[in-house]
């Protein structure tokens, strides 16, 4: 969650407060918000680490765009 927080406050990348404040927006808790994002970054993670792939930032902002809908790519 630590990555979710720094990505939020630091605006890097930009969809991410994006996707914050949109589930907000749509009555979601800030807990639960975070919780969503957090999903798509641990695909990013699970696949730099096991694919040791760099991370893939279209990927990653279209599966935010999907939340809250749990990311599948």
């Amino acid at each position: 969650m630590e990555v979710v927080d720094n990505q939020i406050r630091d605006n890097d990348p930009p969809e991410t407060r994006e996707t914050f404040n949109r589930l907000i927006s749509q009555g979601i808790s800030k807990e639960d918000a975070k919780i969503y994002i957090g999903q798509a970054v641990c695909l990013e993670i699970w696949d730099i680490l096991r694919n040791k792939k760099a991370f893939n930032k279209e990927r990653f902002v279209r599966n935010l765009k999907k939340l809250p809908k749990e990311p599948t790519e």
